[in-house]
């Protein structure tokens, strides 16, 4: 990051664009090349080239798609099982998908499982599950850098380099950002086109391109999460104001524009229910059916829990942490500067400016007023977060950086100034490698244990792998072998667990189970016992064993039923009860120097093995003879 520029005394920051002439109705010239000449040669400029910017933002979710942990059950139940079942024959089955619910698009999870035979394009990797598994985890960090290098090089153009640079800072070193960006989750995918959205509305070099934008979260909003296109409101407010400033040729085409990028997302939208109507055998509007669901229906989504108002701020800071406050604090300050510095600041450059800063608030405000909340639901508005905080820290360098008389700031030393602005910077990008580094170390053992499996020897066709209170943290059938099927066993769990798809063959096409209504599904939550398997058919189980927990009728510590369970592999994992809120949140070495109250506890988080009958230890009925005579 460059350092803050130093400029002549009684200069003003400058953040936005040149205004644009509005009443003509006539499209935003692209700047003279004089204009062009001059931005290059100042300070604020960026100086990486949009490509590097890429390679940065790739760089980062490479990391993130092979080591990251998978965040939240439904990415798997939800994703992909579904793909495993179109790619394998078989997975686990959420009333979601149901044919009489059909809240889950078939295209979306489509799309993602012909990316898979892809593989086999690479000589180098072996086409396994395994394999499939973390390349399309890298795909999906490709897709992203390729949405983030676009908007980057618009905010360049745009506003000024080292917002654009400030903006790569942060989006590449966000815990957020970590783990939303290779997510195979409908927000994560909205999240991708918000991204190509806002580059679309931000840009009006060579003319405004409202259809693209409207297009981008189009499909975000169809084949992602239906609610990504609140983000597109304030963008198209812009537009309507500006059509009311405009002449009649003006509002003649942007009339024309919104239709073009209606006309485009509905295209989309016309072959996603083409393809949903394949799969569930029956017309399905599944972007409407998830709108009734969560908005509409008197069930929702509130059966699976509800959260303070403060929770996605709490959620927020750690996943953002110090540029979090910036992002927050990005609407006043731009309002102060233009109350303090408006001589400078054009009105059309101040309501591009708030524009730009309105969506992340729009959405914070929506969504800490749903009761039901969850991480995920952020994921869209990540990169207005990203904005935001650039943009406010591009004004707190602007302003510090003034050499002018009147401003305070300027009887700090230079020196001083120029050490707090790196102090944050280096504080921020610690919080992020503390953070990352953490929660990986403590959350990555059901990325790692099922490895043993594809040892020869060690599993056989028809083996099951049980899954008890450890249900929710299970990777998918991609990380088992083939011809190994993961079951479930009763635990003090009494929601509704999913089922499976059925391989039966009937009617037409090789996707049955898709359109076939499988027994006990509801949306209610309700318990069906017809999802659980007998304990005694499982060959492996994978259980754990924390110190904060207690054994029970339903969850016995199957680790330390040594007479009728074997180790294969056991690796540590954290008890966040016995655990202090700091090693929590981040990595804490396991040192004698750290205080008891602040080190880690660690439990163990075990895959077994039914030991065969010869190789039961028996009991000796007569250990106890002596206490007899």
């Amino acid at each position: 990051m460059s350092s803050p520029s130093v400029r002549a005394p009684g200069t003003k920051p400058r953040f936005v664009v040149p205004p644009k002439t509005y009443k003509t109705g006539k499209q935003p010239e692209k700047a003279s090349s004089g204009a062009s000449a001059k931005r290059q040669e100042s300070p604020a400029s960026a100086n990486v080239e949009p490509i590097i910017a890429f390679y940065i933002f790739f760089a980062s979710h490479i990391i993130a798609a092979l080591y990251s942990p998978i965040q939240d059950c439904d990415e798997v139940f939800n994703y992909w099982e579904p793909t495993h079942y179109l790619t394998q024959g078989h997975g686990f089955q959420t009333w979601e998908y149901a044919p009489e619910f059909a809240i889950r698009s078939w295209a979306y999870a489509g799309s993602h499982a012909v990316i898979l035979p892809l593989v086999r394009l690479f000589p180098f990797l072996t086409s396994t599950k395994v394999v499939e598994f973390y390349f399309l985890r890298i795909v999906l960090g490709f897709v992203c850098a390729l949405c983030e290098a676009r908007l980057f090089s618009k905010i360049t153009t745009t506003l000024n380099g080292r917002v654009a640079m400030l903006y790569l800072l942060i989006t590449a070193t966000s815990p957020g950002m970590y783990h939303a960006s290779i997510a195979y989750l409908p927000s994560s995918f909205a999240m991708y086109f918000v991204i190509l959205g806002m580059a679309a509305f931000l840009d009006w070099r060579g003319g405004l391109r409202t259809a693209q934008g409207i297009w981008c979260f189009g499909v975000g909003a169809c084949l992602g999460w239906p609610f990504a296109v609140i983000l597109a409101a304030p963008f198209l407010i812009e537009e309507l104001l500006l059509a009311w400033l405009s002449d009649q040729q003006g509002r003649q085409k942007l009339v024309q524009r919104v239709l073009d990028g209606c006309v485009r997302a509905g295209l989309v939208l016309a072959s996603q229910v083409v393809i949903d109507c394949f799969f569930y055998n029956k017309f399905e509007l599944v972007p409407l059916n998830i709108v009734k669901y969560n908005v509409f229906s008197n069930k929702g989504p509130d059966l699976y829990g509800t959260e303070p108002w403060h929770f996605y701020l709490r959620n927020l800071f750690l996943n953002f942490h110090f540029w979090l406050p910036l992002a927050l604090l990005s609407l006043p300050l731009l309002v102060l500067q233009k109350i303090t510095r408006g001589r400078v600041a054009t009105k059309s450059s101040y309501l591009r400016g708030v524009i730009f800063l309105s969506p992340f608030y729009l959405w914070l405000a929506i969504f800490t007023l749903q009761p039901h909340k969850e991480e995920r639901f952020m994921y869209p508005a990540y990169p207005a977060i990203a904005l935001n905080a650039a943009v406010a820290f591009n004004i707190i360098l602007a302003n510090m950086g003034s050499t002018s008389p009147q401003d305070l700031v300027s009887r700090i030393p230079v020196q001083l100034r120029l050490g707090i602005i790196l102090a944050f910077v280096f504080a921020a990008n610690t919080f992020f490698a503390w953070r990352t580094y953490g929660t990986f170390e403590a959350y990555s053992a059901p990325l790692s244990i099922y490895k043993p499996l594809h040892e020869p020897g060690v599993a056989h066709q028809g083996d099951l792998v049980c899954l008890g209170k450890e249900w929710y943290r299970f990777p998918s059938h991609f990380l088992l072998p083939e011809g190994i099927r993961a079951k479930f066993i009763k635990s003090e769990f009494s929601g509704l667990l999913p089922g499976e798809f059925s391989e039966a063959r009937e009617g037409f096409g090789p996707f049955s189970g898709t359109w076939l209504s499988p027994p006990g599904m509801n949306d209610e939550n309700r318990e069906d016992i017809g999802k659980y398997t007998d304990v005694k058919r499982c060959t492996f189980l994978v259980d754990s064993h924390l110190p904060s927990t207690q054994s029970t009728a339903l969850e016995p510590s199957y680790i330390q039923d040594e007479q009728t369970w074997e180790k294969v592999k056991c690796l540590p994992y954290l008890d966040n009860a016995s655990t202090g809120i700091i090693g929590r949140l981040g990595w804490i070495p396991n040192a004698p120097f750290i205080p008891a109250k602040y080190r880690r506890v660690w439990g163990e988080y075990c895959l077994l093995k039914r030991r065969s009958k010869q190789q039961v230890q028996p009991q000796n009925v007569y250990s106890n003879i002596e206490l007899l005579l």
